[in-house]
């Protein structure tokens, strides 16, 4: 297997305006995450991926970008911006930046002059299409609305937004736009940056005409088959690798909804030219019900260990995996996955074992090194997430739900659970500022915090610490064979990691209390084997979510 810097890189996210402010307004800057790059480098992370900083109205929290060149006043400057990435540089760590180029905001220039007449240049950088039958142009709902199009009196046509209705989509069936874009992303090159996580990437090319989705009734329907993955993205990416991607040695992410193993690997196989791996979703999904992520769902270890498996043995030779249980839209992991509350530390260390020794690219998301949980705020009025925020207006609306069965899915799947301030120590606001923070700060910030964690050696933090040590040392851990043991085990999930003669053994147990587990016949393990565990002291018994990573 060809050997890369970002196949043996761990990546943090940082979601800036949650992160750590600098100024007392309330919300995370750059001069924030500046403060804290020696403890990102302390913890042994060598990429950082940032959300968006550039300039936006926060409609979707930076999502809806108003201006590609600059940076949002809220997290400071250019030249801020600038003076961070020359420190993350100096430590010998690297930056991948947000690339939203799906959608703009609408306050963007390109969008005021769409929108000005029929007849305007920029006209065609966006999606416009005259109504049918005094509706919209389809019946395609979007990812926060009910429907995808939004009438502008203006011209007297709608424009298609898939998510927010002031994030219009971006035309990349104009040649023009696409040559802006890359103009852009080379601009943010030459700056010195490492690479681009690529914001619902497969979502740019979308089917001729904007069909409707067949239907007997006249309601909003989902029309992911027509913007998904649709017919021109590979020729899109492919483009876009030719004239600025190749030039550069960076790292590309995509965030790909909706794709199996086989899309993924058209999208990231080497000799295909498009990008370096994608974030899937599929495991993402397994606690979902029919009707979507707020549909809640209980799910089995074993249907968790096949969908890993198919991942890892479907890109082995063929892409790469990118490794993660949590991000700025999903649940905290420790409370999805784990238990935080009596075996929150167990857990969460159980957790962080199985992302980082698994093939692929490991990625934790700010705060998951702690051990951070889910949040439950008393009502709808203290979460600030659009989409939170239209699912419980919408479903009030129709009547469908009362409100605690509502606020039950808000309090599992909202995506405002991965947006409280990132809890820095035990004084006001964990830390995070000394004014009034922008979305409150979970109230278990006393017990969970960087400080408290760095002062205990059994810390999450510092097992973490250990876990991303054990990974650089042990090339097995990244480029090694998937081979999956006790598969039909609903407790335990174990598997080996394969490279030459070398072979690691993790075994994971998944369950709150004490579980029996038998190797398959010929795997033998000795204490002095033991490279990685969580508890201290080993028995016959797996404790309450213990991890144990031996060499055999």
């Amino acid at each position: 297997m060809k050997q890369n810097w970002w196949k043996e890189a761990v990546v943090y996210q940082i979601y800036p305006r949650s992160f750590c402010d600098s100024n007392g307004d309330g919300i995370g800057d750059l001069r924030g995450i500046i403060s804290k790059l020696d403890y990102l480098k302390d913890l042994g992370v060598n990429v950082i991926w940032l959300c968006p900083v550039y300039k936006s109205p926060n409609d979707d929290n930076g999502y809806d970008i108003s201006d590609y060149y600059d940076i949002m006043d809220e997290f400071g400057t250019l030249s801020d911006w600038e003076e961070m990435l020359s420190d993350i540089h100096k430590r010998g760590m690297k930056l991948i930046m947000d690339l939203v180029v799906n959608h703009s905001s609408d306050e963007h220039k390109w969008f005021k002059e769409s929108r000005s007449s029929k007849n305007n240049e920029k006209r065609d950088y966006y999606i416009w299409k005259k109504g049918k039958d005094g509706r919209e142009p389809s019946n395609w709902t979007s990812f926060f609305t009910p429907s995808a199009w939004e009438y502008d009196d203006k011209t007297g046509e709608y424009y298609l937004h898939l998510f927010s209705k002031k994030q219009p989509d971006l035309n990349w069936e104009n040649p023009k736009l696409r040559e802006e874009i890359f103009t852009m992303m080379k601009w943010w090159l030459q700056k010195g940056i490492d690479g681009f996580r690529m914001d619902v990437i497969n979502c740019i090319s979308k089917v001729e005409g904007y069909p409707s989705v067949p239907s007997q009734d006249s309601g909003y329907k989902w029309g992911g088959e027509y913007f998904i993955n649709g017919p021109r993205v590979h020729e899109y990416l492919q483009e876009m690798n030719r004239k600025v991607l190749s030039k550069h040695d960076i790292m590309t992410v995509g965030e790909t909804p909706d794709v199996n193993v086989d899309d993924a690997a058209l999208y990231t196989a080497e000799e295909r030219n498009e990008l370096n791996m994608v974030f899937q979703f599929e495991l993402m999904g397994i606690d979902s019900g029919e009707s979507g992520k707020w549909e809640l769902k209980p799910w089995k270890l074993t249907d968790f260990k096949n969908i890993i498996k198919k991942w890892q043995l479907g890109l082995e030779n063929n892409g790469w995996n990118s490794l993660f249980l949590n991000n700025h839209d999903q649940p905290r992991m420790v409370s999805r996955f784990g238990d935080d509350k009596k075996y929150r530390n167990e857990s969460a260390k159980m957790l962080g074992t199985l992302v980082h020794t698994l093939q692929g690219t490991p990625y934790i998301y700010q705060g998951e090194e702690i051990g951070m949980t889910n949040i439950k705020f008393k009502s709808i009025e203290e979460y600030k997430d659009i989409e939170t925020i239209n699912y419980y207006n919408e479903v009030l609306k129709n009547g469908d739900k009362d409100v605690n069965h509502i606020m039950e899915s808000i309090y599992s799947k909202g995506r405002d659970n991965a947006r409280t301030p990132m809890q820095w120590n035990d004084e006001e606001n964990a830390g995070f500022t000394f004014g009034e923070p922008w979305i409150k700060v979970n109230p278990n910030y006393k017990e969970i915090n960087v400080k408290n964690e760095e002062e205990d050696k059994d810390s999450v933090l510092n097992y973490y610490k250990k876990l991303i040590k054990l990974r650089k040392e042990n090339p097995v851990l990244i480029y090694g064979k998937f081979i999956p043991v006790m598969e039909q085990d609903e407790e335990v999930f174990s598997y080996i990691r394969e490279m030459g003669n070398e072979k690691i053994l993790v075994i994971l147990n998944f369950k709150g209390k004490d579980v029996d587990f038998v190797l398959p016949e010929g795997i033998k393990i000795s204490e002095e084997g033991l490279l990685i565990s969580n508890y201290e002291n080993h028995d016959e018994k797996l404790k309450p979510y213990e991890a144990r990573v031996y060499k055999i």
